[in-house]
């Protein structure tokens, strides 16, 4: 549900009283706006958030990654696809849920057009291309392969070999 200061839900309720019907447009221009998320992914608040291994605020979206599962269905979220790989080993004893097939995986399309148009895409059927990203890791996720892009077991040897 989308949440007004006071002051505008007072002269959105105003408007009603009068007797105005919002409209499509009325309501789509009153500032409510929901992004897409896939189904058991959470929100992640760009420029607030920040990413559980390196601690950098997630704001370059084209490179954002995200872990969920877990009996609690605890989520992990990252600002570099690289954190992601480093986190899935570090991390393994301490979460042995991650290895389990309903823990859910997700990498942001390189190529989405904008925030608001996010595709998100399973990272172990993604390609990888070479692409300077937040931490150095330098890989961006694309939907198809392209020349000289990487899957994702040949994506992690190459992110792990620089053992940041």
């Amino acid at each position: 549900m989308c949440q007004h200061p006071p002051e505008r839900r007072r002269f959105l309720g105003q408007l009603s009283a009068a007797g105005f019907l919002l409209t499509p447009l009325a309501a789509l221009l009153s500032g409510c706006k929901k992004d897409s998320w896939p189904d058991g992914m959470a929100e992640i608040k760009w420029d607030r958030d920040t990413c559980v291994r390196c601690s950098m605020v997630i704001s370059d979206r084209r490179f954002a990654a995200q872990l969920s599962g877990g009996p609690d269905k605890t989520v992990f979220k990252f600002d570099d696809i690289g954190c992601l790989v480093f986190w899935l080993r570090d991390k393994s004893d301490k979460y042995p849920w991650m290895a389990d097939a309903g823990t859910r995986l997700w990498v942001a399309d390189f190529t989405s057009k904008s925030r608001e148009e996010m595709r998100w895409l399973d990272p172990k059927r993604a390609q990888y291309m070479t692409k300077a990203s937040p931490m150095g890791y330098n890989f961006a996720a694309v939907s198809t392969p392209m020349p000289g892009s990487l899957d994702f077991t040949d994506m992690r040897q190459h992110t792990l070999a620089k053992g940041k």
